[in-house]
């Protein structure tokens, strides 16, 4: 990582010939609980030593100058004519600039130049660290005085808004909150939290990149969302007190699911048991139990495969292969689906066999090679 920030460092040295502010902004893993955040229910994720690293300085005039250095590609806008772009990634810096000119903070333009670690598609939020910079650091170069809420509505309104991805609000609050060797059980109706320890050296997590980046995800995700909209919106028939899934027992769901399309109840029957397999699964992490923890994450899996039906093949064949390797306490996919990563909970002692199992199988089944990371836990985003 100090390699890559000194290249990020002296980039943007090279571009602009000022010194710029430094920022870190961590990508996340999300332990259990995926598909409920904008279902108002529950998630447990953590930061992750894989980042993208942010130089930035402002300017005086109102010119925005941005280079990707992972794509050597560069973009430049006007603050005051923000238009989105059609090459995907300046949107995730243009849209936090879209939400502070909507609530009438003073900034101006400024250079940046970014690039990090996180596997792009991957599944591991990439799009929240982008933006946890760009909001950490505009905050800082213009005194704005945002409070960390107020960071973390920013990046997820400009998702919303300008990106056009109706993402919750997990990846955000984790990218600001985060803790070193500490995961978060989060609240997504009141946004409280409660904090797990995860620092053990007896297990690691390691995940597992399919290599298929998500062409399907952004566009389904968003018919998720309004098949569990559409579920709540005819329980709520029965109940007028209903909100969200959140609300919804399964006793209830069962008692009325004739009124339900057969679809639209497989998504709000998995919501409604991954919400409770999170807050099982906090109490297990009170109490150590791993095993219980692990096989929770494989219940989860299960459910995203058969009822949120948002896995693939390669995420199947690689929670089948772990499920085998001696040391594995639960794998799952993770993420919006339908590519990206796997999360296995695996001890420490077994990882290379591990890594060396995974390579062989995934090959021998699919015809394929894998990339693995051994992740830690890490602090939310930071001044570097």
């Amino acid at each position: 990582m100090h390699n890559l920030n000194d290249r990020i460092y002296l980039k943007f040295k090279d571009l602009y010939h000022k010194t710029p502010l430094m920022v870190r902004s961590p990508g996340r893993v999300n332990l259990i609980g995926e598909h409920t955040d904008y279902n108002e229910g529950f998630v447990l994720p953590g930061a992750i030593d894989k980042a993208i690293i942010m130089a930035i300085k402002d300017r005086n005039d109102h010119v925005c100058r941005m280079h990707a250095m992972d794509m050597d590609d560069h973009y430049q806008a006007s603050v005051h004519d923000l238009q989105k772009s059609d090459k995907g990634w300046p949107n995730y810096i243009l849209g936090v600039v879209d939400q502070l000119q909507k609530e009438n903070s003073e900034i101006h333009g400024f250079d940046c130049v970014f690039g990090g670690d996180i596997p792009i598609g991957a599944g591991l939020s990439s799009s929240a660290a982008l933006e946890g910079a760009t909001s950490f650091a505009l905050n800082i170069l213009f005194k704005l005085n945002l409070e960390k809420m107020q960071l973390v509505k920013l990046g997820q309104n400009a998702e919303n808004q300008f990106v056009g991805v109706q993402c919750g609000i997990m990846d955000q609050f984790i990218n600001i909150h985060g803790q070193e060797g500490r995961v978060l059980k989060l609240d997504c109706r009141s946004l409280q939290f409660d904090i797990f320890p995860l620092e053990t050296e007896d297990y690691k997590i390691v995940l597992c990149d399919t290599g298929v980046r998500r062409e399907l995800a952004s566009s389904e995700y968003n018919v998720r969302r309004r098949q569990c909209e559409t579920g709540v919106k005819i329980l709520n028939k029965y109940d007028s007190s209903l909100k969200s899934l959140r609300d919804v027992s399964l006793y209830f769901l069962d008692k009325n699911s004739v009124e339900l399309d057969e679809v639209v109840y497989k998504r709000c029957r998995y919501v409604i048991e991954e919400n409770l397999r999170v807050l099982n699964g906090c109490n297990d992490l009170q109490f150590c139990d791993f095993t219980s923890f692990g096989q929770r994450m494989f219940l989860s899996h299960i459910g995203l495969r058969d009822e949120y039906q948002v896995s693939c093949q390669e995420l199947d064949v690689l929670v089948e292969i772990a499920q085998e390797i001696e040391g594995v306490l639960g794998a799952r996919m993770m993420g919006a689906g339908f590519g990206g990563c796997t999360i296995n909970l695996v001890k420490s002692e077994r990882i290379a066999k591990f890594i060396q199992n995974i390579e062989a199988a995934y090959k021998k089944r699919l015809k394929k090679n894998i990339n693995m990371y051994v992740c830690n836990i890490a602090p939310g985003v930071s001044e570097m």
